[in-house]
């Protein structure tokens, strides 16, 4: 999937693969927030856990729950 087609807006609702960065085996999936980035005018971020992450190909980005479900089983195995 290209994170970059179609294009994010702000204030679309997205899905990450998102590891815990204390406790590097742990990953969950995470409801995040597309915002306009402060720091960089112009451009898009993903608005999680307080932060702002700039968007980028190495992010794992879904626009919706099942298909970061999908992905997060074929990486790491059920979610259950």
């Amino acid at each position: 999937m290209n994170i970059f087609e179609p294009p994010y807006s702000p204030g679309d609702i997205v899905y990450v693969l998102y590891r815990n960065p204390h406790t590097q085996n742990v990953a969950m999936i995470q409801e995040a927030a597309i915002v306009s980035d402060p720091d960089h005018p112009g451009q898009l971020a993903v608005f999680l856990y307080e932060t702002y992450y700039p968007i980028t190909e190495d992010m794992a980005i879904y626009r919706t729950e099942e298909e970061a479900e999908k992905a997060y089983n074929y990486y790491f195995g059920s979610v259950e």
